[in-house]
């Protein structure tokens, strides 16, 4: 039990940072705050023809949802 514990994914963070590392995605961000109870989304210019699709949501606390993210196209 201690070791499912221990690799379960966390879905809330304390930051933007931490929220965007989990995924490895930080380069991706732009760099705008994200206001409380607010999504913010982007396309990141990947070189793609579509680029990567980057979702972050912040809840009434604070925290950050693990971002959703993919490639368009």
């Amino acid at each position: 039990m201690l070791w499912m514990l221990h690799h379960m994914k966390n879905n809330r963070f304390q930051t933007l940072s931490e929220a965007l590392e989990s995924e490895h995605i930080p380069h991706m961000w732009d760099g705008r705050p994200i206001p409380y109870e607010t999504t913010l989304s982007l396309t990141y210019d990947d070189g793609t023809r579509y680029g990567h699709y980057v979702s972050v949501y912040r809840d009434e606390k604070g925290l950050y949802e693990r971002p959703v993210h993919y490639a368009r196209g």
